[in-house]
């Protein structure tokens, strides 16, 4: 086909003038046609079908993934991607987050201020928690007051706010999150609920306060950030203290942590030292203007509103992610394909995954396991074969309960929260 039909084919799929570009350049280079330069070492074509690309992929206006760049990585937990060191923020790739319960050790970092001295001496000497605010009672709860509490260990996903941060487009500033800024980990503690009914809560209340013991960067204010009472009082909520049976590390919160599950990551304050409950919705730094906050209607990429037209995010919506294959795996062209994934739906229930790997063109349903207790992640699995030699994408498309499915190209906003574009991992399969 010609260059120029092509790039009819990119415009007419809601390309911009920069994917046009891009594609010129790329065709230019000849790699188009299956060159090396794709990063795999051999010559390639599209093993999924010359047409299924023009119109599953360039027909939307996309581009191979194995085209992305990659940047340079520091390495603080093994495998992590460290976007900063200060303060300390890293993901893990989709391939290291494979279990079905994620390690401490692949639990990724978001932090907004300094590792307290506390966390990293793994002292509890002094420390307190302190409910206090809109209640009958104020509490001073130590570590051995937290424990006569009846605990409740349950598995639950936390996803940072701005994880798939790096595809949107145009780019938004903030730490590039790809995907793996999200855990399903297993933690032990108190339902908030206990702490606050032994408090009394008062009528007045509508919505809590966070506060930790981070330490926070030049001018900023200490980072808090609230729920609405109703989140407060959801059993899952927890005052956590162990994560996957052991001291939560320092890096994730220790001694003690909100976990507010399903909800975006800033919600789970770490390193939690104070719970205050306001007549009044939370009104610190982090929860003024844009910050954690997305438009209240579909914006054109890269516009600003105003902030009076800006909402709270609250839940996740419906998202899936691909473990398994990894990206650009080598595989046997004919050969059954086992690929895994997980899902999740912040607030629904996750109801099917799809798996294509002919641009959108067909998809496959997939094997969908129910979650161990509510927010936690679903497991999904599937066997595919790839028909013929030559480069493809496998695409992971989730549905929830109320019929929200994950968009093929990522609706915009100015911080760049809640992403869920679709999951495409490519491989190469060789004769």
């Amino acid at each position: 086909m010609e260059i120029e039909n092509l790039r009819r084919i990119v415009i007419q799929g809601g390309g911009d003038e920069k994917e046009v570009n891009l594609l010129d350049r790329v065709i230019t280079r000849r790699r188009f046609f299956g060159q090396a330069a794709l990063g795999y070492g051999v010559l390639v074509s599209f093993g999924a079908g010359f047409d299924a690309a023009l119109k599953g992929l360039f027909g939307r206006g996309l581009i191979p993934v194995a085209w992305a760049s990659e940047a340079d990585l520091l390495v603080t937990k093994p495998g992590m991607i460290v976007h900063n060191d200060r303060p300390i923020n890293g993901e893990l790739l989709p391939d290291f987050l494979n279990d079905s319960v994620t390690p401490s050790s692949r639990h990724f970092v978001r932090n907004n201020g300094i590792v307290p001295e506390r966390a990293i001496k793994k002292d509890i000497q002094d420390w307190k928690l302190v409910i206090n605010g809109e209640v009958n009672r104020k509490l001073q709860l130590s570590m051995a007051d937290l424990q006569r509490f009846p605990a409740a260990t349950l598995q639950e996903t936390i996803e940072c706010g701005g994880n798939g941060r790096a595809l949107f487009r145009p780019k938004v500033r903030g730490n590039q999150w790809n995907r793996g800024a999200i855990a399903s980990s297993r933690w032990t503690g108190i339902p908030l609920r206990y702490l606050l009914k032994e408090a009394g809560v008062k009528s007045n209340a509508v919505y809590t306060a966070h506060y930790g013991e981070d330490i926070p960067l030049g001018n900023a204010e200490p980072f808090s950030r609230g729920i609405p009472m109703a989140k407060a009082m959801e059993e899952h909520t927890l005052v956590a203290y162990q994560l996957n049976g052991e001291d939560i590390p320092a890096l994730n919160g220790f001694p003690v942590r909100l976990v507010v599950p399903g909800w975006i990551g800033s919600c789970s304050e770490k390193w939690l030292k104070e719970i205050r409950l306001l007549d009044h919705v939370h009104d610190s730094q982090k929860m003024r203007g844009y910050s954690y906050r997305v438009p209240q209607y579909p914006v054109v990429p890269g516009t600003r509103p105003s902030q009076q037209d800006m909402v709270i995010a609250t839940s996740w919506i419906i998202k899936s992610m691909i473990t398994l294959p990894r990206s650009k795996t080598q595989l046997t062209a004919g050969d059954t394909v086992k690929v895994r994934g997980h899902a999740w739906a912040g607030e629904h229930e996750v109801e099917k995954v799809m798996l294509s790997t002919d641009y959108g063109m067909h998809w496959h349903e997939t094997e969908l396991k129910a979650p161990t207790n509510k927010y936690a992640w679903n497991d999904w699995e599937a066997e595919l074969k790839l028909p013929v030699r030559g480069y493809y994408e496998i695409w992971a498309r989730a549905f929830d309960d109320h019929g929200n499915t994950q968009p093929f190209r990522q609706p915009w906003n100015p911080k760049g929260y809640l992403g869920n574009v679709i999951h495409r991992v490519p491989v190469i399969a060789s004769g």
